[in-house]
């Protein structure tokens, strides 16, 4: 019974300096909840649920860095009510707008952290799980882009073994992530011009953070040991 004020009190601690880990690690596990609850009865709220948590993690982190806290708060509320709309309302125009909001948080958050982690010519263990959950972020971004793209334009992205039919969430955001790290597997492509766009747009994204924010992380590590 002794240890557990000093364990909450250096869970505290972790978290108010790694708050970056934090949404790396949720966004990783929501990857692991979207294989387990595919086709769960169910699981769509579930995911609805989680995925509200993610959202104020993305908050959280937006408070912790450079970022202005209330423009965050300004675009996740609003999303938040369109999302549980959504669920509740056949409509699609909820789900359009929903997926527009998310996409402009979770580039806004992703911009805040690539500010903190260029703001000093230091190299901390949060700034290095801020790469990697600024690459989710983005990733994310996309993926809700190329949701609201789908809803706008039907048919606007296809993939090959289903063609003519809507994709998931989760075949957009593995669409996004082939685009954003270059992988470029092919079997899901994009059919009409702004779909196309939105895809280069992404892999330029991917191609300038990797070049410029990665790698200045990387030289300072070096430089650094040396």
């Amino acid at each position: 019974m002794k240890n557990q004020p000093i364990s909450f009190l250096n869970w505290r601690i972790v978290a108010g300096r790694h708050p970056s880990a934090f949404l790396l690690a949720a966004q990783l596990i929501s990857l692991v909840l979207y294989a387990a609850l595919d086709g769960v009865s169910g699981g769509r709220y579930l995911l609805g649920i989680f995925g509200m948590v993610v959202l104020l993690l993305v908050v959280w982190v937006v408070v912790r860095s450079p970022a202005m806290t209330w423009v965050a708060w300004l675009i996740a509320a609003p999303a938040a009510i369109l999302n549980v709309w959504s669920w509740l309302s056949v409509n699609s125009s909820f789900l359009l707008w929903a997926s527009g909001l998310e996409a402009m948080l979770y580039f806004y958050a992703a911009g805040s952290l690539i500010a903190y982690m260029m703001e000093d010519r230091k190299v901390t263990a949060d700034e290095l799980f801020a790469a990697g959950a600024t690459f989710t972020l983005i990733a994310w971004g996309f993926a809700y882009v190329y949701l609201a793209c789908q809803i706008a334009l039907p048919g606007s992205i296809e993939i090959g073994a289903h063609p003519g039919q809507s994709l998931t969430f989760v075949e957009l955001l593995f669409f996004s992530f082939t685009n954003l790290s270059a992988t470029g597997l092919g079997d899901i492509l994009p059919v009409m011009p702004t779909s196309r766009v939105l895809v280069m747009l992404e892999q330029f994204a991917g191609v300038a953070y990797i070049a410029m924010v990665v790698s200045r992380l990387i030289g300072l590590t070096i430089i650094r040991y040396r």
